[in-house]
């Protein structure tokens, strides 16, 4: 279905669950969209017995276009402004958040700005940092984009693909998003967080793992060998698995 928040329609899938126990709501990457998370929402709400939602934010999938270039503040535009309309439009009350790269660090923002409205955090690859690791990865992305066929790849899951590229590339490159930092946002988080890094993510490192290990008092952090930027890609039911061992956790502490 289709929601208005943050002043665009954003594309939004659901998939019910037990009214019982929290709702789930991913967040997606720099690139992704509802269409990216593939057959990972029904195979989530299956294990956990949780609703699921996933939305594709403002340029990507079939949600409205940018209407502009993004500055490099967007993630936490997008967690204060944008984040609370969707939940206010879906009428989710204390959702657990699953946010994989850049949702992850949405999820971050959110938590640490709204901590009474979020019950526990799942973050895949956060990043709460700039390295100079994702900088190579994202410039060699850029250079993909120009050279091979990803336009046309992404073209398939995006509708304004120029747009939705450009948006996450260039924000990051952009030579003042180096100073770019929310260790204090993961500081004020009080929800229990369950960190997943794959040990050969090539957009960031364990030092994202361990800042927020420092910083967050309830936390878990579970590093995949063999596995990349998108664990629940790569190893789909090892994650789900899991996640539903710490949704059982939550639930059953309250």
């Amino acid at each position: 279905m289709t929601i208005v928040a943050g002043d665009a329609r954003l594309e939004t899938l659901r998939i019910d669950g037990d009214p019982a126990r929290p709702t789930i709501v991913l967040l997606h990457e720099g690139l992704g969209s509802v269409a990216l998370w593939r057959d990972f929402p029904p195979l989530l709400a299956a294990r956990t017995r949780c609703a699921v939602v996933a939305y594709s934010r403002r340029g990507y999938g079939a949600s409205d276009p940018l209407a502009g270039p993004r500055e490099p503040d967007y993630m936490h535009r997008e967690a204060t402004e944008v984040l609370p309309d969707v939940l206010d439009a879906l009428a989710i009350e204390r959702p657990i958040l699953f946010g994989h790269s850049d949702g992850a660090s949405i999820a971050i923002v959110f938590a640490g700005t709204f901590p009474e409205r979020v019950r526990a955090l799942v973050l895949e690859a956060p990043h709460v940092f700039v390295e100079e690791i994702s900088l190579r990865s994202i410039a060699a992305a850029r250079e993909a984009w120009e050279t091979t066929d990803l336009r046309a790849r992404l073209g398939r899951y995006h509708q304004h693909v120029e747009g939705a590229f450009r948006g996450w590339n260039d924000a990051w490159l952009d030579p003042r998003f180096r100073d770019w930092n929310i260790e204090a946002e993961a500081a004020r988080i009080s929800a229990p967080v369950l960190v997943i890094q794959g040990e050969d993510d090539e957009y960031g490192t364990l030092a994202q793992v361990e800042s927020i290990a420092a910083r967050v008092p309830h936390v878990q952090t579970v590093v995949l060998p063999d596995t990349g930027h998108s664990p629940h890609r790569d190893a789909p039911e090892r994650i789900v698995a899991r996640v539903a061992t710490f949704i059982d956790e939550v639930v059953a502490t309250g």
